[in-house]
């Protein structure tokens, strides 16, 4: 909780320059600016990216809070009326886009549309599975219709998403409970399909996905099971040119991209809003309870009035 915020500028720093007062601004991953991977325009794999988001303080060892209180998490603690953050991961939107649906876009949406396109590049005409149809699941889907795809599967073990995927843009969908993976993936993309984004992180889903993919095709892993997690692959697969990739964040520069996805949702191409479910704070708990029984894809908590 925290790493997904939206809000209003309500003071900045003297070194920010492209931010002020009034701005309406979703926060993001953090990134310290001056690592090889940062320089070479892959924020989202920041030497510091691990120890910004996660060790509650700034990335010089101090602490912004008071009294033991230790904030900064995901360089944003946005779970609050407040919020102190950098001004490399405040990105600046439109003021006439609705704001409070908005926050999911800082990660959860980013992840899923940026693997398509920011990450894979998924050329018009390619075909993609995506195995896992939650919020990402579901922004991949959105994302890989607007890159043209011809042919997009959606995977997942609810009864309830295969009908919002193909109204999202899938143009087949399984119950994985029901079918095998990499059986569905050759019947519907004879030979393999180009792009997979796995996001269960069970090993032999992996496993099977990558049976399942075109040669030069790549399966790109974004869900993150346990440290020590192994996965059986075959190695004359991989000599076939079949790949798997890691991606954090869809690999996407939040200052370009997540404008990039509210220009699509403007535009009713991106429509992320059909994923959300808005929650004033003090119904915390049926956010909780509502997400857990799958109910809700992606809950908002409104903190304050917007």
């Amino acid at each position: 909780m925290g790493h997904e915020g939206a809000g209003v500028v309500e003071a900045v720093g003297e070194s920010v320059t492209d931010l002020e007062p009034g701005d309406h601004v979703v926060m993001s991953y953090p990134s310290c600016g001056h690592c090889r991977y940062c320089l070479s325009g892959h924020p989202a794999f920041c030497e510091q990216g691990f120890d910004l988001s996660f060790q509650g303080v700034r990335a010089d060892g101090t602490n912004a809070y008071h009294d033991g209180v230790h904030g900064h998490f995901f360089g944003q603690s946005s779970f609050a009326t407040y919020s102190l953050a950098n001004q490399r991961n405040v990105i600046k939107v439109p003021k006439e886009a609705p704001l409070e649906l908005l926050g999911p876009l800082g990660c959860g949406f980013q992840t899923g549309a940026g693997t398509i396109l920011s990450a894979l590049k998924v050329p018009a005409g390619s075909s993609v599975a995506v195995i896992g149809a939650g919020g990402v699941g579901l922004a991949a889907i959105m994302a890989a219709k607007v890159a043209g795809a011809t042919t997009i599967i959606a995977m997942d073990i609810s009864d309830d998403r295969p009908a919002l995927a193909s109204e999202l843009g899938a143009t087949h969908t399984f119950n994985t409970k029901e079918a095998d993976i990499t059986e569905k993936l050759l019947e519907v993309a004879p030979g393999g399909v180009d792009y997979v984004v796995e996001l269960t992180g069970i090993p032999k889903i992996l496993s099977a996905a990558l049976e399942g993919t075109a040669m030069l095709g790549t399966v790109a892993q974004v869900a993150g099971p346990p440290t020590g997690t192994t996965a059986e692959l075959d190695v004359n697969t991989i000599l076939n040119g079949r790949g798997v990739r890691g991606y954090i964040q869809g690999d996407a520069l939040s200052k370009e991209f997540i404008p990039t996805m509210v220009k699509l949702y403007m535009e009713g191409n991106f429509p992320f809003d059909k994923l959300v479910t808005l929650y004033d704070f003090k119904d915390i708990e049926q956010a909780f309870e509502d997400t857990a029984s799958g109910k809700t894809i992606k809950p908002i908590l409104k903190i304050g009035e917007i």
